[in-house]
C-alpha cells in the first residue's frame, strides 16, 4: 500500500505544482495539459506557462511579434494556435525548442513575408495553416526544414507567382492548399521535390493557361482542383500528364473548348468536373477509360447533331454525366442522358418556318475528326492557327507585311517580334471576332487610316516597344470597343490626345517607358472613361490640370516632379492608388493630397528623396488610407500622425530619424499602433539602431513626456529611486534591514 500511495501523493502534487503556475489570465485543464488564453489582448506570451503544457492556444491577441526562441521554455507542445493575433512577423528562430510540435496555426494574420529560418527546429510539424495573411511571395527554403509536414495551407493570401523549387524539403506533403490566391504563373519546377503530393488546390486563382509543365512534377497527384480560375481552352498539347489522378475538378472556369485528348495523359482518371462553364458540346474524350462521372450541369449544351458524338460515347462506355440542354428549345431543360438518337438532329437549312416557329438557334456543322479539321482550317504559311483555341500565332516569324488569310473565329492573334514598320489600311480583313491583337517588339513607327478597320471586337491592343511617337484617331477608328492600350516603350512626347477621342469605352492607358516632359491631363478629354492611367519611368517635370476624370489608379512613379501636382489631382474625385515614388519631391506642401483625401487609399512617396513634411501636408487624409509608403528617404522628423486611423501597412524603413523631443508625436502615435513601421533611430548615438516605438529613454526629458490626466510620470531612473525611498519611509531603519533576507529567501 506505501508504494501506490506515494505515487498518488506525489501525482496529486506535480498536478498542483502544474495548476500554480498557470497565468493569471489563462485557463489551464490540468488532466490534458491544455492552456487557453484566448482573447486576452496580451503582447507577448506569458512567460509563467507550465513547462508540461502540451496544447497552448493564445488565438485572438495582439502579439504583432513573435520574437526568437520564444516558446524555448515549452518543450512539451505539441499544439500551438496563434490565430488572429495581429502577427506581423515571425522572427528567425522564433519556434526554436519546439521538437514535438505537430499541429501550428498562423492563420488570420498580416504576415507578409515568412523568413527562411522562421519555421526552423518544427522537424516533427504535421500541420500548419499559413491562410489568411497577406502573404505576396515565398522565399526560397522558407518550408526546407519541416520534413515531416503533411498538409500546408496557404490559401487566402497575396501569391501571384511560384518559383522553381517553391517548397523544396516537404518530402512528405500530402496537401498543399493554394486556393483564393492571385498566381498567373507557375515555374517548370515549382511544384518539384513533392513526392508524397496527393492533393493540390489551385482554385480561386488566376491561371489563364494550364500550367501543365508545372503540374506534371508531382507525378503521384491524385486530386486536382483548378476550379474558378479563367481558363478558356484545353487542348491535348497543353493537357496534363498525371498517371495517378483520379479527381479533376475545373468547374466555374471560362471554358469554352476541350479537346478530345485534353486528358488522354491521365489514364486513371475517374471524376471529371466541367460545371459551369461555356461548353456549348464536348468531343468523346480519348484515352479515359476508367471514368466514372462527368459533371457538364450549368454549361450551355447544345443538344442537336453535333452533340451525337457525345450522346453515343456516353452510352457506350457507361460514364454517369450531369448536363441539360440549353438548346434547341424543344429540349431544353432536357437531361442529355435522357435524350434518344433520333432526338440528335439538325434542321435542314430550308425549314426556316418551322425553325423560327420553335425558336430554334441557327444549325451547327457536325463535329469532324481532328485532322479533318486542321487541314480545313486556313492559316497563312510559317504561321500556327487553332481552330479549337481560336488563337493564331506568327511570333518571331521575320515577317515584314501582315499575312492575312487568318481563321475568321480567330480572337487572339500573336504578330510579336516581326519587322512590320508600319501598318497598313485593312490589314486584318475578316477578323470581326478579334478580341486581343499582340504587335510587341514589331519595329512599327506609324499606324494609316483604318489600320484597324473591322476588329469591331477588340478588346485589348499591345504596342509596347515599338517606334511609336504619334497616334492618330483615324488609325483606332474601326476599335470602338477597345478598352486596354498598351503603349510602352514607344517615343511618345506627349499623351495621344487625338487618338484618345476615337476610344470612348477605354478603361486603361499604358504609357511607361516613352519620352513624355508635360502630362496635360486636358488630353484626356476624349477618355473619360479612363480608370487606370501608367506614366511611369518618362521625364515628367510637371502635370496640368485638365477634365473631371473617373480615374481610379494613377502610376507617377520614376518620374522628375518636385512637387505633388495638387491643383490637377482635383479633377480626380474617384482616385483611390497615385504613386509618386522616386520622384525628387523632397518637401510635401501644405494641403498636398486635399483634392482626393476623401477617396485615397493607396499612397506610394518612397524614394522620393523627401526630407520635409509640411505639418499639413496630409490635410483631410484620415481614416480611408489604407497604406502609406515612405521608406528609403531622408525624414529626420514627422508630423503628427493621429488622423491616420484605417492604415493597414505603413512603411517608415530607411529613414534617419532623430529620436529628440521634435520626434515625440510620432513615438507616441507608434505607440498605440498595432502595425510593424520599420522606423529606427539614427540619432542620438545612444539610440542609433533602436525602433522610434521603443527608444523610450531618448524622449523621457521631453517636455510632457508621460503627462497623463494632469499627472506627470517621471523617467524611469527617478520612478526607481522614488518607489525605494517611499519603502524606506514607510518600514523604517529597522523595518528595512530585517525585510531583505526575507526577501532573498522566497527566491531560493
Amino acid at each position: 500500500m506505501w508504494r501506490p500511495l506515494s505515487f498518488s501523493i506525489l501525482l496529486a502534487l506535480a498536478w498542483r505544482g502544474f495548476a500554480g503556475r498557470c497565468p493569471r489570465i489563462c485557463v489551464c485543464d490540468n488532466i490534458r495539459r491544455h492552456v487557453s488564453c484566448r482573447r486576452q489582448n496580451l503582447t507577448e506570451v506569458p512567460v509563467t506557462i507550465p513547462q508540461m503544457t502540451q496544447r497552448l492556444d493564445l488565438q485572438g491577441n495582439a502579439l504583432k511579434v513573435i520574437p526568437p526562441e520564444a516558446f524555448l521554455q515549452l518543450p512539451y507542445l505539441t499544439h500551438l494556435d496563434l490565430r488572429h493575433c495581429q502577427l506581423e512577423q515571425v522572427a528567425e528562430g522564433a519556434f526554436r525548442g519546439l521538437g514535438r510540435l505537430v499541429y501550428l496555426s498562423l492563420a488570420s494574420n498580416r504576415l507578409s513575408v515568412l523568413y527562411q529560418e522562421a519555421l526552423d527546429g518544427l522537424g516533427a510539424l504535421r500541420q500548419l495553416d499559413l491562410e489568411h495573411n497577406h502573404l505576396e511571395e515565398i522565399r526560397p527554403g522558407a518550408f526546407s526544414q519541416l520534413g515531416s509536414l503533411g498538409r500546408l495551407s496557404l490559401a487566402h493570401n497575396s501569391l501571384v507567382y511560384l518559383p522553381d523549387m517553391a517548397f523544396q524539403g516537404l518530402l512528405q506533403m500530402r496537401w498543399l492548399r493554394l486556393s483564393h490566391n492571385a498566381l498567373h504563373v507557375l515555374a517548370p519546377e515549382a511544384l518539384a521535390g513533392l513526392p508524397g503530393l496527393r492533393r493540390l488546390s489551385l482554385d480561386h486563382n488566376e491561371l489563364q493557361a494550364l500550367p501543365g509543365e508545372a503540374l506534371s512534377r508531382p507525378d503521384g497527384l491524385v486530386q486536382l482542383e483548378l476550379g474558378h480560375n479563367p481558363l478558356t481552352y484545353l487542348g491535348e498539347e497543353d493537357g496534363l500528364a498525371l498517371s495517378a489522378l483520379r479527381d479533376l475538378a475545373l468547374d466555374h472556369a471560362a471554358l469554352q473548348d476541350v479537346g478530345a485528348g485534353a486528358f488522354a495523359r491521365c489514364p486513371h482518371l475517374r471524376s471529371l468536373d466541367l460545371q459551369s462553364n461555356q461548353l456549348g458540346g464536348l468531343p468523346p474524350l480519348e484515352g479515359v477509360g476508367q471514368l466514372r462521372k462527368l459533371n457538364l450541369s450549368g454549361n450551355p449544351l447544345s443538344c442537336d447533331c453535333a452533340a451525337r458524338p457525345l450522346w453515343e460515347w456516353v452510352a457506350k462506355t457507361r460514364v454517369q454525366t450531369d448536363g441539360l440542354c440549353s438548346e434547341p428549345r424543344r429540349l431544353k431543360g432536357e437531361a442529355l442522358e435522357s435524350l434518344r438518337a433520333k432526338d440528335l438532329y439538325c434542321r435542314r437549312q430550308g425549314d426556316k418556318e418551322k425553325e423560327a416557329e420553335e425558336g430554334a438557334p441557327r444549325p451547327r456543322a457536325p463535329t469532324r475528326a481532328p485532322e479533318e479539321a486542321t487541314a480545313a482550317t486556313p492559316c497563312p504559311a510559317a504561321c500556327v492557327c487553332s481552330a479549337a483555341s481560336q488563337h493564331s500565332s506568327c511570333e518571331n516569324k521575320g515577317l515584314r507585311r501582315i499575312p492575312s488569310g487568318f481563321p475568321n473565329h480567330t480572337q487572339l492573334l500573336d504578330l510579336r517580334r516581326n519587322n512590320f514598320s508600319s501598318i497598313l489600311r485593312g490589314s486584318f480583313p475578316g477578323l470581326a471576332q478579334l478580341v486581343s491583337l499582340h504587335l510587341q517588339n514589331c519595329s512599327i513607327t506609324h499606324l494609316e487610316a483604318g489600320a484597324l478597320h473591322g476588329l469591331g471586337q477588340l478588346v485589348y491592343l499591345y504596342l509596347s516597344d515599338n517606334q511609336l511617337s504619334g497616334l492618330s484617331a483615324a488609325a483606332l477608328q474601326g476599335a470602338p470597343q477597345l478598352r486596354y492600350l498598351h503603349l510602352d516603350g514607344n517615343h511618345f512626347t506627349r499623351l495621344p490626345r487625338a487618338a484618345l477621342k476615337a476610344l470612348p469605352r477605354l478603361f486603361s492607358l499604358h504609357l511607361e517607358r516613352n519620352a513624355l516632359q508635360h502630362l496635360a491631363m486636358e488630353d484626356l478629354t476624349g477618355a473619360k472613361g479612363l480608370h487606370c492611367l501608367y506614366v511611369s519611368s518618362n521625364n515628367i517635370s510637371r502635370v496640368s490640370p485638365g477634365p473631371a476624370l473617373e480615374l481610379e489608379r494613377l502610376h507617377l512613379d520614376r518620374n522628375q516632379l518636385q512637387t505633388v501636382p495638387t491643383a490637377a489631382l482635383e479633377a480626380l474625385p474617384a482616385l483611390r492608388e497615385l504613386h509618386l515614388s522616386s520622384n525628387p519631391l523632397r518637401l510635401l506642401q501644405d494641403k498636398a493630397f486635399l483634392p482626393v483625401a476623401s477617396s485615397l487609399q493607396h499612397l506610394y512617396l518612397n524614394g522620393t528623396g523627401l526630407q520635409q513634411i509640411s505639418p499639413g501636408a496630409f490635410a483631410g487624409l484620415g481614416p480611408g488610407l489604407r497604406s502609406l509608403y515612405l521608406e528609403k528617404n531622408r525624414l529626420q522628423t514627422l508630423p503628427a500622425m493621429d488622423s491616420f486611423t484605417g492604415l493597414e501597412l505603413i512603411n517608415l524603413s530607411g529613414n534617419p530619424f532623430h529620436c529628440d523631443c521634435h520626434l515625440l508625436p510620432l513615438h507616441r502615435w507608434l505607440a498605440g499602433l498595432n502595425l510593424r513601421v520599420g522606423a529606427t533611430c539614427e540619432f542620438p548615438a545612444t539610440a542609433r539602431g533602436q525602433k522610434v516605438k521603443a527608444a523610450t529613454a531618448a524622449f523621457e526629458a521631453c517636455p510632457g513626456w508621460g503627462t497623463k490626466k494632469g499627472k506627470r510620470i517621471l523617467p524611469s531612473a527617478q520612478r526607481k529611486t522614488r518607489k525605494a525611498q517611499g519603502k524606506r519611509k514607510q518600514l523604517g531603519p529597522a523595518k528595512v534591514g530585517k525585510a531583505r533576507p526575507g526577501k532573498r529567501s522566497r527566491h531560493v
